[in-house]
């Protein structure tokens, strides 16, 4: 896959990530010489937002599973995050 280069981004507009995307699944979008963007189909973005929300419901079902959680009131809950250091929260 070759990546887009911003230049041709700025001149072609739509086009040029259209006609990227014919041949792969994601393009790159380069930035002074530096892969910075990915442009994908809608529905490609979707089956992946899809598979993150999956990997992130199966860890806190193992969290759950292995006891790795606290049960608490609201007010207790948030007296423990005030009690946290800020950069932990």
């Amino acid at each position: 896959m070759d990546p887009i280069n911003a230049n041709d981004l700025k001149i072609h507009g739509v086009s040029a990530i259209t006609k990227a995307l014919a041949d792969a699944s994601e393009a790159m979008i380069c930035v002074r010489g530096k892969n910075r963007f990915v442009a994908m189909d809608i529905e490609h973005y979707r089956y992946l937002r899809e598979c993150e929300l999956t990997a992130a419901l199966a860890a806190s079902q193992a969290d759950i599973a292995a006891g790795h959680f606290i049960q608490e009131s609201v007010g207790a809950h948030m007296r423990r995050l005030t009690r946290l250091p800020r950069n932990s929260r």
